[in-house]
């Protein structure tokens, strides 16, 4: 099955980018949409205003995030697997990204919009 794979670095520590990805007001502040992120295993989340949602499947503080990952859009019952490993690199931090259990036409879509949506913004916010 087809999936996604990035990696980004960010010039800043990995507790920051876990912050930014797990706390529900630092998370809208980046994205400037509304969200609500559990912080424990089994827990929902949603971000985006509610565009997507999932639930937290694994969560290693500043380390690993590992969500179930749905767009309101998909149809009914269809999941993916989103997966964030993150590890100093040098003075910041290399991310891992890995979004599994796609459909072959929702790759170029999700490529550009983990970048457009998460990644250009959030380097934003940690240099603003």
């Amino acid at each position: 099955m087809p999936k996604v794979h990035q990696e980004i670095h960010f010039n800043a520590p990995p507790a920051k980018i876990y912050r930014a990805l797990m706390d529900s007001a630092e998370h809208a502040k980046f994205t400037s949409a509304a969200a609500s992120i559990g912080s424990e295993p089994g827990s929902a989340w949603s971000a985006h205003d509610g565009k997507i949602s999932g639930r937290q499947v694994e969560l290693i503080d500043g380390t690993r995030i590992v969500q179930t990952w749905r767009a309101g859009n998909w149809p009914e019952g269809t999941h993916s697997i989103v997966r964030f490993e993150l590890s100093k690199d040098g003075d910041g931090t290399k991310v891992v990204l890995d979004h599994d259990a796609v459909t072959e036409e929702q790759v170029p879509h999700l490529e550009s919009g983990w970048t457009k949506m998460y990644w250009d913004p959030l380097r934003k916010h940690l240099e603003g």
